[in-house]
């Protein structure tokens, strides 16, 4: 399976869209179609982590005071479930490995994985 979890509206998303070669993946873009239960848990398998798939720089993180709470794995599933902005992203499944973000490292990782 080759599938990425992006936001049109955001410019870095874009900007790997254009560098990185997506051709045979499957596009979901996050905000018109939410991911579901069960593509937030086919990521928590492969990443072992929900708060790995979290993104901690949204403005809503702020906004809401999350960083002086404890999240648990559940809250974490929770906010991911709730609120599409939550999602780090982009996220890129190629077979059964995840690239979660948008890193110099995970990108470059990812190039070498696809060829």
């Amino acid at each position: 399976m080759k599938k990425v979890y992006f936001l049109q509206t955001c410019d870095t998303c874009r900007r790997i869209l254009k560098e990185v070669n997506t051709d045979g993946f499957e596009r979901q873009e996050i905000k018109t179609n939410h991911i579901n239960v069960s593509q937030l848990e086919a990521m928590y398998q492969l990443s072992g982590s929900y708060e790995a798939l979290f993104n901690k720089r949204a403005k809503l993180y702020t906004a809401m005071d999350l960083k002086n709470q404890d999240l648990s794995e559940a809250d974490y599933r929770q906010y991911l479930l709730d609120e599409y902005t939550f999602l780090k992203r982009p996220v890129f499944i190629v077979e059964d490995e995840i690239f979660i973000g948008n890193s110099k490292k995970v990108i470059e990782k990812l190039k070498e994985k696809i060829g």
